[in-house]
């Protein structure tokens, strides 16, 4: 999926940045069933991940939950 087809104006920093001192993540909920991952210290010209909504909801939860693991 193309990142042109992201809002410019609705990517919101993680709450987790230090206040916007560091960089740190930043998500894109514009489109529907689609979530666009980019660097924040890249802004405008960090690669976009585009992961679907279910896939976004399972990593934040396995993130608060100290859940997450590697395929390896």
């Amino acid at each position: 999926m193309p990142t042109t087809h992201f809002q410019d104006g609705a990517w919101h920093k993680s709450s987790y940045s230090n206040g916007g001192q560091n960089g740190c993540v930043e998500a894109n909920h514009s489109l529907p069933d689609h979530v666009g991952v980019r660097d924040s210290k890249l802004g405008v010209a960090s690669p976009v991940l585009t992961i679907t909504s279910t896939q976004w909801t399972s990593l934040i939860t396995a993130l608060k939950n100290d859940t997450l693991t590697t395929n390896t």
